[in-house]
């Protein structure tokens, strides 16, 4: 009970000192330091995540972490980093042993860290074999008297100094009674020592509690040595134990968290780390604090202190977290940025994030995992404290620590960080992904009875508003642990996900919502007061009775209804027509920016004479590829470019005759009847203008829909398939169609004649297409022995780049080449750049040029599906295999969708505002038939302008 009591006051003393104020301004920021930024004579304090001063004589130890002496000099005493206390080795013995405790005479010579060395294929020597230093290095056995204080290794082949906790404890290597052994330590029976710990780790998702062999072994240890000695290993060890327990406080004060407890108590007095109160010294910072409210102010009363944007330079379009990794046994392992998917458990992703998150990407990825890869790629637990790491405008990197929303976390056995309510969350700050260590019993060279796996890790980034563009809260990193029983892990697995967030705090809008309910309910109330005067004044009664007040109520659920209406619907036509209007104008803009060229495959068939000018000779020369068929696919693709999946005009004409004549504007109206005709005698309700919008937007769809129907089932098959015909156009006249529709992204359309030439006669063409159709030829397909003519294709950057060299060329005056009224030099100048660009990308189709070859390949199911590429063209291009004519994409025809919602919206805004089908109608045509002539006559410029076709022959 007085241990009980002991714990219970120590936990509460906790609570108070953790419960100190925020720190100032500077929040919860920390400079970056690195164990390479340290330098010679400072070691790298993990405790701390800085760098601290080495005593005299010393200097950083190659781990970086801790002291050693320098050269000449050995240890006198030592208890981890800067507590270490040198001594000069007298000039007779001016080398040191390998363990740097004592001097020693070397006939050979030093080495450059002052140990004695040896030649080739000779042991260096230092004791006899009892352990005794020789006086110029040999070996004798290890002797445990106070002049050596040695024994043998685990292996027994040498003779190495006692554990120091021994010497110091017992002077001897013996850890007698009373004094305690745990751990491999030796401790001095004192008062004032941590209370014994609780070896167990509890998975609360099995019901079940462990006795963990690692805990077994280190607890009791890693306490006493963080407590008595400050060790800092010792210190992250306890923590880490901690973390695999869940950071979990109970009523129990000698559990991994409850010696934390008591050690955090006990060393207050020592201050803190970076002016953060919940960063002790020698101590890793697991937790922010229990106080009410606490978290709020953590994760929303300071901003981050770096802005953000969507473009701009590479430090202001990413977010560079950073995390400091430990290992289970307390060790700082190194700095690690969450490059190529350091959170990520899903193995062989083809989208693991690279370098850093690009700020405003939302990143999504799901898998399911074995067991025993798990098992095998997660043996040991690494365990992180990540932070955002920035600028701090003097030229020195800061780091702002990242908070941990553990959802396994448990107060008293139950779940606290559970719901949306921050006010009650507790957060931490470190974490692991795979806990395969304290599930372990008895021994720990066995597997594992249960493992831990954080199955759900989310970043949350939130924008702060009112602020400038590209501020945000400190990130939040969410973590759902699920604890798996260990049977069978060949056949177990693990569903595991991760997320990067971004989200918009609604709250400001949420407020301008209340205000409007408020006041519009309000005059809701005066106007259904009013409404109810009426009534009462046309019933020629003036007593308000019960039926008044039922009357009153009837009123107001009306006018109430309006409002919640009128609300509503103007947030969802702000948020939805606003942002459909961009999509609409992005997708115009990019369709009227590609870059395409027809690449025309026929060669001359024979010489013709021709006159020299200025010279008065004939010359024989090839003969001229009339361009005449390049005219004709020109002026194909440039009718094309407006063709829809439904007719825009009969699509108006029904949608009107269904809502005027048909009658469906009647189920518009505020009654129960669902009749589609009513009598003008009869009494006609008022319109509800979200019945209008239903019945509009249902009809618009409806009709939309069959007409796509009627389209692919019917139209295209038994009438006219103007994609397809296109397609077959382009093989009939010998043309390829190369186009980008982004900087290295694009379509092809391989239209080479298997024939090997189009420019014929009737009798001959006839005769080929009846060849190709008895199969006497060989199949119009890129590859050979495939129908496959169109393709997406993702071309590499070197490629990119000879094309704009020969663009430029070609587009260096202002629009294309006039045949009549421009001068001869640049007529020549375009004709020169025409047929370069043209025998450029035939030769790059045809593999001539090896340095930018290109493959041909299938997209995966997953690439089809997100509509991306994982693959990027570094050394080739890739050519995607495509059936279904993806360069609609860059058509109208490809977008049907897009271009029907902001009909539907354009449609419905006009209406609410007019309250008249007819009036949306006609003004829906109009906008239609307005952007497709501002489409036709920009897109038909831009064909003119990168393909050299002449703009007064597109018809």
């Amino acid at each position: 009970m007085a241990t009980r009591g002991r714990g219970a006051a120590a936990a509460a003393a906790l609570l108070m000192a953790v419960s100190a104020a925020l720190p100032p301004a500077r929040g919860f920021s920390v400079p970056l330091q690195r164990p390479a930024d340290c330098g010679a004579d400072r070691y790298f304090d993990s405790s701390r995540l800085a760098c601290a001063p080495c005593g005299a004589h010393q200097r950083q130890s190659a781990g970086g972490s801790s002291c050693e002496c320098e050269p000449g000099y050995r240890m006198v005493s030592s208890n981890g980093g800067f507590s270490v206390t040198c001594e000069k080795c007298p000039e007779n013995m001016s080398g040191v042993t390998q363990d740097g405790w004592n001097c020693i005479t070397c006939p050979r010579g030093l080495t450059s860290k002052g140990n004695c060395k040896c030649p080739n294929n000779e042991i260096l020597v230092e004791r006899s074999v009892d352990g005794v230093l020789l006086g110029e290095a040999l070996c004798i056995l290890c002797n445990g008297s106070e002049q050596s204080f040695s024994a043998s290794d685990a292996s027994g082949s040498r003779c190495v100094r006692c554990e120091q906790t021994f010497i110091q404890v017992s002077k001897s290597c013996d850890c007698n009674s009373p004094n305690i052994l745990t751990g491999g330590l030796c401790f001095l029976a004192r008062e004032g020592l941590p209370p014994k710990g609780v070896a167990a780790v509890r998975f609360a998702q099995l019901g079940v509690t462990l006795a963990s062999a690692w805990f077994l072994k280190n607890l009791q240890s890693s306490a006493f040595a963080c407590w008595l000695y400050s060790n800092l290993t010792a210190c992250q060890a306890l923590g880490n134990m901690c973390v695999m327990n869940m950071n979990s406080l109970s009523s129990s004060s000698t559990d991994a968290c409850g010696l934390f407890q008591y050690i955090f108590v006990s060393t207050a007095r020592v201050g803190v780390v970076h002016s953060i109160p919940y960063w002790r010294h020698n101590l890793p910072w697991l937790y922010y604090g229990d106080q009410p409210g606490l978290a709020s102010q953590v994760l929303e009363k300071n901003h981050f202190p770096t802005t953000f944007t969507f473009k701009g330079t590479d430090k202001d379009v990413k977010l560079k977290f950073i995390a400091a990794s430990f290992d289970a046994a307390g060790n700082f392992l190194k700095w690690q940025n969450l490059e190529g998917g350091l959170l990520q458990l899903c193995p062989d992703t083809q989208t693991k994030l690279n370098a850093a998150y690009v700020f405003g990407t939302t990143y999504q990825q799901n898998c399911k995992i074995s067991v025993s890869k798990i098992l095998l790629d997660f043996a040991n637990p690494v365990f992180y404290d990540l932070f955002l790491e920035y600028n701090g405008g003097n030229g020195q990197q800061h780091l702002w620590a990242v908070p941990v929303l553990n959802l396994n976390l448990q107060y008293n056995e139950k779940f606290v960080n559970q719901g949306s309510n921050m006010n009650n969350w507790l957060l931490t700050r470190r974490f692991f992904l795979v806990d395969a260590l304290s599930g372990k019993e008895n021994d720990l060279g066995k597997p594992p009875r249960v493992i831990r796996i954080a199955s759900k890790i989310t970043i949350s980034i939130r924008l702060v508003s009112h602020t400038q563009r590209g501020t945000i809260y400190p990130p939040l990193i969410t973590v759902a642990y699920t604890d798996v029983l260990v049977q069978n892990p060949e056949t177990q697995s693990v569903m595991v996900s991760f997320a990067v967030s971004y989200e918009m705090n609604q709250r400001e809008a949420q407020i301008q919502t209340d205000i409007a309910l408020g006041v519009l309910g309000g005059l809701a109330v005066l106007w259904s007061l009013l409404k109810t005067a009426g009534w009462k004044r046309r019933t020629g009664s003036s007593i308000i009775d019960l039926q008044t007040v039922f009357k009153f109520l009837l009123f107001y659920a009306g006018d109430l209804a309006n409002v919640f209406f009128i609300i509503t619907v103007g947030t969802g036509i702000y948020w939805l027509v606003f942002f459909k209007a961009l999509q609409f104008l992005h997708l115009l803009v990019s369709q009227l920016a590609i870059d395409i060229f027809f690449i025309d495959w026929e060669r001359p068939k024979g010489k013709v004479l021709k006159a020299v000018e200025g010279e008065g000779v004939t010359k024989s020369t090839a003969a001229p590829v009339s361009i005449w068929r390049t005219y004709f696919i020109a002026n194909e693709w440039n009718e094309i470019q407006t063709v829809r999946k439904i007719n825009p005009l009969l699509q108006v004409l029904a949608v009107l005759f269904f809502l005027e004549v048909v009658g469906f504007s009647n189920l518009a109206l505020m009654d129960a009847s669902s009749s589609l005709s009513r009598s003008s005698e009869s009494y006609v309700a008022p319109w509800s203008r979200i019945l209008r919008f239903g019945v509009s937007a249902a009809l618009w769809i409806a009709i939309a829909m069959l007409q796509i129907i009627f389209f692919a089932v019917i139209y295209e098959r038994f009438v006219e398939d103007k994609i397809s015909q296109f397609v077959d156009l382009c093989c009939v006249s010998n043309i390829s169609v190369f186009l980008l529709s982004h900087n290295c992204f694009g379509h092809y359309i391989h239209g080479r004649s298997v024939h090997g030439h189009a420019d014929t006669n009737m009798e001959e063409m006839n005769m080929n297409l009846k060849r190709e159709a008895e199969n006497l030829c060989s199949q119009r397909g890129l590859l050979p022995n495939t129908d496959g003519q169109t393709f997406q294709i993702s071309i590499s950057r070197k490629m990119r780049l000879n094309y704009d060299w020969i663009h430029e060329t070609l587009t260096r005056k202002r629009g294309p080449a006039r045949l009549l009224d421009s001068s001869a030099n640049t007529f020549e100048q375009s004709t020169r750049a025409y047929n370069a660009m043209n025998k450029f990308l035939s030769s790059f189709i045809d593999h001539v040029h090896k340095e930018m070859d290109y493959i041909v390949k299938d997209k995966l199911l997953l690439e089809r599906i997100l509509g991306m590429e994982f693959m990027e063209p570094i050394e080739k291009s890739i050519f995607y295999n495509d059936e279904g004519h993806s360069f609609t994409d860059v058509l109208y025809y490809g977008n049907e969708t897009t271009l029907l919602i902001f009909d539907i919206l354009f449609f419905s805004v006009v209406d609410l505002a007019s309250q008249s089908f007819v009036l949306a109608a006609i003004l829906t045509y109009l906008q239609q038939e307005i952007f497709r002539f501002i489409r036709t006559t920009l897109g038909q410029k831009n064909l003119a302008s990168k393909t050299l076709v002449d703009q007064r022959f597109l018809i």
